[in-house]
């Protein structure tokens, strides 16, 4: 399999030069680099008997094999601004190197390899609209922000969107992904078998003091947002060092007046919230919100707060979790079960059919930068483990 990986990993790199902007690869929704990407895997694809189209979301959509049961082997196409070559990308390859490495071994599987044509939700501010189409969740307000006009732009007919739906042949979804972290590498493991994609909760807190001369308001008479953010920011971490497998983070921070000399009197900061228990989740931003409110009332600082997502936790369909792990130990691997904290496809699908997820280590834990890679011989890996997965679903699903 290591040449087929090779041939995976020099076809990653060659759709990371399709870009919107020289120098860096950066791909949103249907933007121009998206047809020459598509230009490619039709190519490969019609190369190996698969009938190619793209449908009215712009998804690219190959299909190999008659069967009755149809499985659903996808990931994305487009990418963050300055972005790697593997993330999304690599799990549409991988589809494709699939079929080609099982050739006529799948005769009771109807394989359809899917390229979402949004998942990062740069260019419109919502994500997965390319598996939304799918699941047929994909809404008219989200089509109104400029959605259909861009899908007009390249052709299509967002008019024709339900016909993207899930076929009723359709009986399971598999997503190749680089882990995009570094929990793989630390444990000198290849491959990892996502049970859950953990709940989101983003919010945004607004912590209002008084601007005033840095230089003649004594240290006890000021109403400081700035450091009363600090300290809550501090509490944050605290917190979540504390709960096992829950992550905090304050990521952006905007002070005002921004200046050297004065004192901050208006600091927002964002939150985001992340784990595999809802319940968690809930806990931990309700204690975060309350300590917020403590130190603002300590300090004379006002706080306001707003819910910018409120996303839960998707489990991995258990059954075809268990194919996935018999899978990777049948391949000769160690199986390693894991929560992804990444958003992914896998969660539009999940409630519509039996998905499961299967992670590669990510080489520094790097991703969502230039220097994101993979391993060949994870990608072997992978592969093998994926041949081993299409042969067992004729006789392990219903």
């Amino acid at each position: 399999m290591i040449g087929l990986a090779n041939q995976v990993i020099a076809c990653c790199r060659r759709l990371a030069e399709f870009t919107e902007e020289p120098g860096r690869t950066t791909r949103t929704f249907l933007s121009p680099p998206m047809r020459d990407v598509h230009r490619v895997l039709r190519e490969w694809m019609e190369a190996l008997g698969m009938r190619v189209r793209v449908d009215d979301a712009g998804n690219l959509r190959g299909l190999h094999g008659r069967a009755a049961k149809r499985l659903i082997i996808g990931s994305h196409l487009d990418t963050v601004p300055n972005a790697g070559a593997f993330d999304g990308v690599l799990g549409v390859v991988l589809g494709i190197a699939l079929v080609e490495a099982l050739g006529d071994r799948c005769p009771g599987v109807f394989i359809e390899v899917i390229g979402f044509s949004e998942e990062e939700g740069v260019k419109f501010s919502t994500p997965f609209i390319g598996s939304n189409a799918l699941a047929g969740t994909l809404t008219e307000d989200i089509l109104n922000r400029g959605v259909s006009d861009a899908i007009r732009e390249f052709g299509l007919h967002p008019e024709d969107i339900p016909a993207a739906r899930l076929s009723p042949e359709a009986v399971a979804y598999l997503e190749f992904h680089i882990e995009q972290g570094p929990v793989l590498e630390s444990l000198d493991l290849p491959l990892g078998v996502v049970d859950a994609i953990a709940g989101q909760s983003r919010l945004m807190f607004t912590f209002t003091g008084s601007a005033n001369h840095a230089g003649t308001t004594p240290m006890l008479l000021r109403h400081d947002a700035l450091a009363a953010a600090a300290e809550w920011i501090c509490r944050v971490e605290a917190y979540a060092t504390g709960v096992r497998g829950l992550v905090a983070t304050t990521g952006r921070i905007e002070a005002t007046p921004n200046a050297t000399n004065v004192i901050p009197g208006r600091v927002q900061v964002s939150l985001d919230v992340r784990h595999a228990s809802d319940e968690i989740r809930h806990s931990a931003v309700a204690f975060l919100k309350g300590a917020a409110i403590e130190i603002g009332a300590r300090r004379g600082i006002a706080v306001e707060l707003e819910q910018r997502l409120g996303q839960g936790a998707v489990a991995m369909d258990a059954a075809l979790t268990g194919v996935l792990a018999r899978s990777v130990e049948a391949a000769g691997y160690p199986v390693h079960r894991m929560i992804s904290g990444a958003g992914h496809d896998a969660m539009i699908l999940a409630p519509c059919l039996p998905t499961a997820m299967l992670f590669m280590r990510s080489p520094g834990g790097i991703s969502h930068h230039p220097d994101e890679t993979v391993i060949a011989a994870d990608v072997a890996a992978a592969l093998e483990a994926g041949v081993n997965f299409v042969e067992q679903l004729e006789t392990t699903l219903v």
